[in-house]
C-alpha cells in the first residue's frame, strides 16, 4: 500500500497484550490481510492499515489511512475490538492526537418518505437526508441506527479513546449494517433495500416492513468496500448481497465487463440490474432449499475463474462459512492478488 497522508499513533497498555494481539489476528483475518512477524502485526484493509507492535505490557499502534474519515473508522474499529478482547481486564488506550469527544462526524439523521416491496422478499425504503452528498463516496455500506419505539433518539458519541459511546437501557439503539442501494443527490433521497427474512430477531427487516413516512433513524457511515477499480469483475452472492451488487453494477464505468452470479429462491425474486458495463448475468435458483446450503456462490466463482485472468477482481457476499471457503480458495489454491478481491460474510447459518 502506498503511503497515506492521514496517520495516528496510539498506545494500549494491557494486562495480557500478547493474548490481545493473538485475538486481533484471529478476528481480522476475515476482514483484512493479516501479516505477523513475531511481535509485529500489520492489518491491511482497503481504506488503510494498522501496524501493531508488542512492547512489554503495551501494544504500540501506528495507523495510516487514505482519508480523515477512513482514519476515524479504522481507529474506532480497532479501539472497540481492543476493549472487547480485554474483557474484564484493565485497558488504557491513548492516542497522540486524541479524537475530539462529541457527536460522530459520520452520523446523519434520515427520515422515511416511502416504502414498498420490489419483489416478494425484498422491500425498498426511501429516506430523505439533509446531506446525501456525505454518503456518495467512501464505501457502499452504513450502519442503520434504529431508535426504540416511542422514544426520542439518543445518538452515539465519540470518546477520546476512539470508541463509540452508545446509549443504553431504554434508549439503546438497534444497529445493523446495510447497503445504500442508490443515492439521488438532486432530490436528497436514498434507497435502502431490505431482505425480508423469516424467523426471529430480524429488527432491520421488521423496521422496513413497518416503516412509515416521518419515521426517524440514523445512518452512520459510509464504510466498507466501494466499487472495484477494475475493468473485469466477477460479482457473486445471495439475496443479501443483491443491493450491493446492484449498486456496483449501476456505478461501474462504460466498458467494464461484469460477470454476475446471484443465488435467490426463484424467478419471482429476480430484479433488473441496469449498468453502463457489459453484463453477463446468471440467476441461480434454490427452488425452496434453505439459503446458504447449496454452495452456489462458491461454485460459480470457481467456474468463472477458470477462464479469468489475474487482473479480474473477485467480489462476493454470502453466508459466513461459504465466504470463508471462497476466501481460502482464492488465497491458497489460486494465489489471487489480495488487492483484487473482496469477500464478505453477510450472514451466518
Amino acid at each position: 500500500m502506498m503511503a497515506a497522508p492521514f496517520t495516528a499513533s496510539g498506545i494500549a497498555i494491557a494486562v495480557d497484550p500478547v493474548r490481545m494481539l493473538d485475538e486481533l489476528c484471529a478476528h481480522f483475518v476475515e476482514h483484512s490481510t493479516v501479516r505477523r512477524d513475531g511481535d509485529q502485526v500489520t492489518l491491511e484493509m482497503m481504506i488503510g492499515k494498522a501496524d501493531i507492535r508488542h512492547e512489554g505490557r503495551s501494544l504500540a499502534i501506528e495507523l495510516s489511512c487514505k482519508s480523515a474519515r477512513a482514519l476515524q473508522n479504522v481507529r474506532s474499529v480497532l479501539a472497540e475490538h481492543l476493549f472487547q478482547f480485554a474483557g474484564d481486564d484493565t485497558l488504557e488506550l491513548t492516542w497522540s492526537d486524541a479524537p475530539k469527544a462529541g457527536r460522530l462526524p459520520d452520523l446523519r439523521e434520515i427520515r422515511v418518505i416511502g416504502a414498498r416491496n420490489i419483489s416478494p422478499h425484498m422491500r425498498r425504503v426511501t429516506v430523505a437526508c439533509d446531506d446525501t452528498k456525505h454518503f456518495a463516496h467512501g464505501g457502499l455500506h452504513f450502519r442503520l441506527l434504529i431508535p426504540p419505539k416511542g422514544r426520542v433518539p439518543v445518538w452515539p458519541k465519540l470518546r477520546a479513546d476512539g470508541r463509540i459511546e452508545w446509549a443504553k437501557d431504554e434508549d439503546a439503539l438497534t444497529v445493523r449494517i446495510y447497503t445504500f442501494r442508490s443515492i439521488d443527490l438532486e432530490r436528497g433521497e436514498i434507497d435502502i433495500d431490505f431482505v425480508l427474512h423469516e424467523g426471529e430477531n430480524m429488527p432491520g427487516a421488521e423496521w422496513a416492513v413497518n416503516a412509515k413516512p416521518g419515521d426517524i433513524a440514523g445512518a452512520l457511515g459510509p464504510g466498507g468496500g466501494g466499487v472495484p477499480d477494475a475493468t473485469s469483475i466477477i460479482l457473486a452472492g445471495d439475496e443479501t448481497a443483491l443491493p450491493a451488487i446492484s449498486r456496483i453494477a449501476a456505478e461501474v464505468s462504460e466498458g467494464t465487463h461484469l460477470r454476475i452470479f446471484l443465488e435467490i429462491d426463484g424467478p419471482t425474486e429476480e430484479l433488473p440490474l441496469p449498468s453502463a458495463g457489459t453484463v453477463e448475468l446468471t440467476w441461480m435458483h434454490r427452488n425452496g432449499a434453505p439459503a446458504g446450503t447449496m454452495g452456489f456462490v462458491e461454485s460459480a466463482i470457481k467456474n468463472a475463474l477458470a477462464t479469468a485472468d489475474a487482473e479480474t477482481f473477485v467480489w462476493a457476499g454470502c453466508e459466513r462459512s461459504e465466504a470463508k471457503r471462497i476466501r481460502d480458495f482464492l488465497k491458497t489454491e489460486r494465489g489471487h492478488d489480495r488487492h483484487k478481491m473482496s469477500i464478505g460474510a453477510y450472514w451466518e447459518c
